[in-house]
């Protein structure tokens, strides 16, 4: 079983948040819940790239800053930056200031919308992936899975930037296409209910 570590409120969480006091409200309100808009699934995919190599706490504490800068992560908007959007998002210092990963989000932003065009929407796409639950490993032991690694292959084939398999394990955790809260974690069923009560988009 995860190891697993008390809330604020006595009842036990998977045992990351205790790295830091911020995580417990993503953990409870946001990660493994499942999701289906197509902005918040790019955002997502977004931040687990500029993540690579550096802590989700960085990353969590910056976030408003990087809605901010990056139009509030709407792909079609994004998808028309240029140069000059390059050079500002490189001064501003409420983001992690990374050429590379910037250029992959402006990259990844026109490989969206040439997705929607043809599955209809990201979250069609992504919960096309959907792997079955009787498939997986016992919760957190894992940092890649098979789905992850087809998925990954896939998004780079199409051209996606920054979608090894490691970050899209973690994307698939958060976004709740896969249960990873620990066997013990007081929000396994919460989330486990959420998914059973969610519609799986399919345009």
């Amino acid at each position: 079983m995860a190891k697993t570590v008390e809330g604020p409120d006595g009842r036990p969480r998977c045992a990351w948040c205790a790295a830091a006091p911020e995580f417990f409200a993503y953990h409870d309100r946001e990660w493994g819940f499942p999701v289906g808009d197509d902005i918040r699934l790019f955002e997502k995919i977004c931040l687990e790239g500029f993540q690579s190599g550096l802590s989700w706490r960085t990353i969590l504490t910056k976030r408003e800053n990087f809605r901010n800068a990056f139009d509030g992560f709407d792909y079609d908007k994004i998808a028309l930056y240029d140069e000059t959007d390059i050079d500002r998002l490189l001064q501003d210092a409420g983001i992690v200031r990374h050429r590379g990963k910037i250029e992959a989000v402006l990259n990844n932003a026109r490989r969206a919308q040439e997705l929607v065009a043809e599955t209809g929407s990201l979250a069609a796409y992504f919960w096309g992936f959907e792997p079955d639950p009787r498939d997986l490993p016992k919760p957190q032991t894992v940092s890649t899975s098979p789905v992850s690694i087809a998925l990954s292959k896939d998004l780079k084939k199409r051209g996606w930037k920054f979608v090894g398999p490691t970050t899209i394990f973690a994307f698939m955790q958060a976004m709740g296409l896969i249960n990873d809260h620990a066997t013990g974690c007081a929000l396994r069923a919460e989330a486990e209910a959420a998914r059973a009560a969610f519609k799986r988009p399919t345009a």
